[in-house]
């Protein structure tokens, strides 16, 4: 959540009161969902946003906390993690987050870890 902009082509952003009412929950569960990397932001404008795409259901994707755990972990910044899983990659076909919402957690998390550096 340190970043200083955002490049990522992601279609549709949600700040914290779209995220509020897309999870029917408060300001400070929504902070906590981002604290617990069950969802990544980018602050843009100094307001922080979360790409549409990281929902499902009217929650966070669940497949989504362990591959940002991974990619934490690999020594990917917050802006790279976005970018990675927003912009289409060649080995997926698709941006990761795309496989990721399509089953592919597995792969996707593959290639993440070959991506490590």
């Amino acid at each position: 959540m340190h970043a200083r902009r955002v490049t990522e082509p992601a279609s549709e952003w949600l700040t914290v009161p779209d995220l509020v009412d897309a999870l029917g929950i408060t300001p400070g569960k929504v902070h906590r969902l981002l604290e617990d990397r069950q969802l990544l932001a980018l602050r843009v404008d100094g307001v922080l946003r979360v790409p549409a795409a990281f929902l499902r259901d009217g929650e966070p994707l669940h497949e989504l906390r362990g591959t940002l755990m991974l990619l934490a972990d690999s020594g990917y910044t917050d802006e790279e993690a976005m970018h990675w899983l927003t912009t289409e990659d060649d080995t997926l076909g698709v941006a990761p987050v795309e496989a990721l919402r399509a089953g592919r957690k597995a792969e996707v998390r593959r290639v993440a870890q070959a991506l490590a550096f």
